[in-house]
């Protein structure tokens, strides 16, 4: 029996505040342990939420991106659960009259498109943070993420595939990196995903029993989880054991390679929802949402024609820049002081991402000046440098802030262009290989690669390339 399967995301953001979503207190990551606390995002008796009204305007801005219904009047509400690091034993969060519901976003995932519906956004509190370490015989909690707002992004459940999934949450990351909603930092604990899988038979319209993978925060662990829970779900079908599928929530155990039990799946009613009484409803109007709307950046659909009209790359070149902000801007500051679109792209794309890769680092630390790397190209371009120099180069940056004519100058890298110098050294090569000009007019055509590798070697690859190869070809030929 073939399977299908069905996949919804929940999508939990950071938004981008200085402060929380009820209190001034700071929502600055890496804070030494319950720094960023007070009495409100602590819980304390007695003391009273007040919202910070820049949540809520980057929840609409949130809700203009993903082509969602803006409700002009929502409230919050008491999501009641206990848990360690929730100190009220409740959060407050949207339930009944969300700030968004129904949008969408429309991507292509191997080649086909896709639309995921959106069925709802809403604003809530984080919780804490349990740190469970050998050192010690019980488990810690640090309070400072409590109280940090967050978006919630539901989606329906319209995925089928891992690969739909990973790429649908590519394409969200995107899109709220664009509107400057959220850093979507993952390994930070900013943007971290559930994901709710189950199977039916193929052409079945019945929805099964689900099961809630938690707290993702990797496109690689986001894919092979799926793939694992999907495997393991489709065994027990397939062996008749399909009422051992509960509806639960399990963890992904990445050591393992395998989900994990981690308790029952509440209903909604299992949280005892109440309206907040300590706040009142957000009223909305549509002038301010609006306003909102005039101030929305350039999104990345907007990013991607524009990229297609301007600069001439390739389809999986444009997707590479545009999924990830901070390279596809560095790459149009590298572009706009004039470097070649197609020659920028290829030092980005190739050499660039992989000294990133290798340093562990992300596209927004890239330690080398738009103006250095567009400076390190005009080089080569007038053949002051090979290409082999230039990577030499480029590495040099990646630790120093010396320009590029500096390094060029310090390790010896300039290029001989100079006509005669260089004939001098291929007329002293030819003298030394007669056996090989020999070989050529023999009709053997690698004897002139031989003797042009002889050149690179000589010149400690510092001979122009091109240059040498049409001079080479000169005085073979003066040699019959």
């Amino acid at each position: 029996m073939s399977f299908e399967t069905i996949i919804g995301l929940e999508i939990h953001a950071e938004l981008n505040t200085k402060s929380k979503i009820f209190c001034s207190c700071s929502t600055k990551f890496g804070a030494e342990p319950n720094a960023n606390t007070c009495p409100v995002c602590l819980g304390l008796p007695g003391t009273l939420p007040v919202l910070n009204e820049e949540v809520v305007n980057l929840a609409v801005k949130a809700g203009i991106a993903l082509n969602c219904k803006i409700n002009l009047v929502n409230k919050f509400d008491r999501k009641n659960y206990f848990y360690p690091d929730l100190p009220k034993a409740y959060q407050i969060s949207q339930f009944d009259l969300p700030i968004c519901t129904e949008g969408f976003i429309e991507f292509e995932c191997e080649g086909k498109p896709v639309k995921v519906r959106i069925n709802r956004i809403h604003l809530e509190e984080d919780a804490g943070k349990l740190i469970h370490s050998e050192q010690e015989p019980v488990s810690l909690i640090d309070y400072n993420r409590v109280g940090v707002p967050l978006i919630e992004i539901v989606t329906e459940p319209d995925l089928r595939s891992a690969a739909e999934a990973v790429a649908f949450l590519k394409n969200l990351k995107a899109i709220l990196e664009y509107s400057e909603i959220s850093d979507c930092k993952m390994e930070q604990g900013s943007l971290r995903c559930d994901a709710n899988i189950s199977l039916r038979p193929v052409g079945s319209n019945k929805l099964n029993t689900k099961v809630e993978l938690k707290n993702i925060n990797s496109f690689k662990e986001l894919q092979k989880a799926i793939e694992k829970e999907e495997k393991r779900q489709r065994e027990l079908y397939m062996f008749g054991e399909g009422f051992k599928i509960k509806q639960e929530t399990r963890r992904w155990d990445s050591g393992k390679g395998r989900t994990v039990p981690m308790r029952s799946k509440e209903e909604a009613h299992d949280y005892r929802y109440f309206p907040e009484p300590d706040l009142t409803p957000v009223i909305l109007t549509e002038a301010a949402v609006a306003e909102l709307k005039s101030t929305m950046t350039e999104l990345p659909a907007e990013k991607k024609i524009r990229f297609q009209e301007s600069y001439g790359l390739t389809k999986k070149e444009i997707d590479i820049l545009i999924e990830d902000k901070a390279l596809g801007d560095y790459y149009e500051k590298v572009v706009a002081l004039g470097t070649s679109a197609k020659t920028a792209a290829n030092w980005i794309l190739t050499d660039m991402l992989k000294l990133l890769k290798e340093r562990s680092m992300d596209s927004i630390s890239i330690p080398v000046k738009p103006d250095y790397l567009s400076q390190l190209i005009a080089l080569i371009d007038a053949g002051k440098i090979s290409n082999t120099a230039a990577k030499e180069v480029l590495e040099e940056m990646f630790s120093s802030d010396k320009t590029p004519e500096e390094i060029v100058q310090n390790k010896g890298l300039s290029q001989i262009s100079s006509n005669k110098e260089l004939l001098e050294l291929i007329q002293k090569i030819l003298a030394e290989h007669p056996q090989s000009i020999e070989d050529y007019h023999n009709g053997k055509p690698q004897a002139a690669g031989f003797l042009m590798g002889q050149v690179m070697k000589v010149s400690k690859g510092k001979a122009n390339p091109k240059l040498a190869k049409e001079l080479l070809e000169e005085e073979l030929k003066k040699c019959l």
